[in-house]
């Protein structure tokens, strides 16, 4: 029986960079025979981050939020599924808003503040961490790091790609704006070069997830 696997994109950009790189690592998953489950945060019912009721600290809801919205399903799913694939674009040099409220919900869960047994989480399942961002792919380093240890550390070992230097629309000299910072056809070149080799890589990872 094939494995389940929950992607997520926490990207408000459906068909852009973030969502296309969930994809294809999902279909990774799928050609070794996952199931998938993908979701779009930017299009779930309202949610927050975690409100800080400390539900998941009484011993009969450890490693559950009890916070009922649209983060419900995602986080049953992910409690269920036997690897998580979530990417997020890099806003303000951090992940996204969608992104961080889902990441201190499902991370707070598991955090016990017990010295003896500080994560509650039993279950630890693969994860594959994707950023996408207009900025060189070195330049976020130690962010990725951050999250890639407290990921690997209460959800379960944790690997990380980073597309960077990406390309935000599709012509830049039909905008209204005056975006002198960037070489649109260095941006161009880039999509239509190196961009195909980054999906197949996400894809090589996406399947290895899931074998």
């Amino acid at each position: 029986m094939g494995k389940t696997i929950v992607a997520v994109n926490a990207s408000p950009r459906k068909g852009w960079n973030t969502d296309i790189l969930v994809t294809e690592a999902a279909q990774g998953a799928e050609s070794e025979g996952a199931t998938v489950q993908k979701f779009d945060l930017y299009r779930l019912e309202k949610y927050t981050g975690c409100i800080s009721c400390f539900g998941c600290k009484k011993q009969k809801y450890a490693g559950r939020c009890i916070c009922r919205d649209g983060l419900t399903p995602v986080l049953d799913a992910i409690r269920e599924a036997d690897g998580l694939i979530i990417g997020s674009p890099n806003y303000l040099s951090e992940m996204s808003a969608s992104f961080r409220a889902l990441y201190e919900r499902l991370i707070f869960q598991n955090l016990t503040y017990n010295v003896e047994r500080p994560c509650c989480n039993e279950r630890l399942i693969p994860v594959l961490l994707i950023m996408t961002s207009n900025a060189p792919d070195t330049m976020y380093a130690n962010l990725v790091e951050g999250y890639q240890q407290t990921l690997s550390r209460f959800v379960g070992p944790t690997q990380t790609f980073v597309c960077g230097d990406t390309l935000q629309l599709k012509d830049y000299g039909k905008t209204d704006w005056e975006w002198s910072m960037f070489d649109p056809q260095a941006k161009q070149n880039r999509r239509e070069t190196v961009f195909p080799e980054e999906c197949n890589t996400v894809r090589e990872m996406g399947a290895a997830l899931a074998s």
